[in-house]
């Protein structure tokens, strides 16, 4: 199915083609009358229209269906999971995690913490577009197959113009055609932490839960939100800015350029920062010999002494959480989600982090609005987001709806 036509006179059985693949990836098989009963449609123009699919190759035909009348047996179909692939990128602060999913959802390959330096800078753009051919070069028998790519990145990101006003912002062109000019595929962007939550829902990691807050603290702090099971983009795709609230009387400059916001003393750069002012200070740590001898600290060797149990990361840790764990206390009363997600790198320090900021919501929350509301650590952990990149590759290509943000 191609795309460019999506707005000439086939739009309508394109987007019912779009419809039959979307209903396929949720159950295994359908005949000619389940899916005329499904889509209103009469039985010849849905026989039409998968006899399409099967010669376009989205289809298989398994054959006629067991019955226990004894009766003329209908022909059962399926999706076909080869017929067409999704790439998935997660930018983060030092690495790319890049994966790729078929039709049905399953990962064909995925490679984690691959070098990146992320930089606002035509270089980095240019190694980062390297890196995504690279990866697709080494699926040669499936890369023309791949229908869609979709490619995280932090900050402000409006999803549906294809801008990034955080990093890769060179000019009046939309980052995506620049991807679409380097790469040879269409290109989809979207929030990190976006595509961290909506990970966790295709996962089925979210216990049937609808209304859902993703909390990811990494190097940065942002959350992002689903309503009813749609994720929510806000007006303009710039909802989840929750480190860039002021909250705090501190002179540290975030990197939004004000001071005070939240992400100065609860995010992964500000425990890292903190850190080492405490063991410059005399503090002791398993690090700080090698913090002394002027090697890099890295937000992953904090993480590692919290897991060692280090008591000066350990404080540190709890610390952050409790600050963190009050103002998502405001979240959830003006929220009232079922679920709350803590996400992101320093998610791997489990009950270190969690506990606090629970302890924390307890107090600062009100208890109609948190009873319903279960806190729990990301399952996909560090995977997170590159399912997510591939899961939202996926939607896009399938969305019936051009307009707004409903996903």
């Amino acid at each position: 199915m191609d795309n460019s036509s999506i707005y000439g006179v086939d739009t309508k059985k394109i987007l019912i083609k779009k419809s039959i693949i979307n209903f396929y990836i949720y159950n295994k098989g359908a005949t000619i009358a389940d899916l005329s009963k499904e889509f209103n449609l009469s039985g010849p123009t849905v026989a039409k229209i998968i006899s399409e699919m099967i010669e376009e190759g989205f289809i298989i035909d398994y054959g006629k269906l067991k019955t226990c009348s004894g009766g003329r047996r209908p022909n059962l179909y399926g999706l076909n999971p080869e017929s067409g692939y999704f790439v998935g990128v997660d930018i983060k602060k030092f690495g790319i995690n890049i994966g790729i999913v078929n039709f049905k959802g399953d990962i064909v390959d995925l490679q984690t913490n691959i070098s990146f330096k992320n930089e606002n800078t035509i270089e980095s753009f240019n190694a980062l577009c390297e890196i995504i051919q690279t990866f697709i070069n080494k699926h040669k028998s499936i890369r023309n197959k791949i229908l869609d790519i979709n490619i995280n990145i932090s900050g402000r990101i409006n999803a549906e113009s294809g801008y990034s006003y955080s990093t890769f912002y060179f000019g009046e062109r939309p980052l995506t055609d620049l991807f679409y000019e380097k790469l040879g595929y269409q290109v989809f962007i979207d929030n990190n932490t976006r595509a961290m939550l909506y990970g966790e829902y295709m996962s089925n990691n979210t216990n049937n839960a609808k209304n859902i807050i993703f909390v990811n603290i990494s190097w940065g702090l942002g959350i992002s939100i689903m309503i009813n099971g749609q994720l929510y983009y806000g007006e303009s795709g710039f909802s989840g800015e929750f480190g860039h609230i002021s909250v705090f009387d501190n002179e540290e400059l975030c990197h939004c350029g004000k001071k005070g916001c939240l992400e100065t003393e609860t995010s992964g750069s500000a425990i890292h920062r903190i850190f080492m002012q405490r063991v410059l200070n005399g503090e002791n740590s398993i690090l700080s010999a090698s913090i002394k001898e002027g090697n890099n600290l890295t937000l992953s060797d904090i993480i590692d002494a919290v897991n060692k149990e280090d008591i000066l990361a350990i404080d540190i840790i709890e610390e952050a959480g409790n600050k963190l764990g009050k103002y998502i206390a405001g979240l959830i009363n003006i929220f009232n989600p079922g679920l709350v997600i803590i996400g992101g790198e320093l998610s791997q320090t489990g009950d270190y982090i969690s506990l606090p900021i629970i302890s924390a919501i307890n107090k600062f929350s009100l208890n109609l609005a948190n009873k319903d509301s279960v806190i729990t650590i990301s399952k996909l952990k560090d995977k997170a987001g590159v399912i997510g990149a591939c899961m939202l590759a996926r939607n896009n290509y399938l969305r019936l709806s051009q307009i707004g943000y409903k996903y």
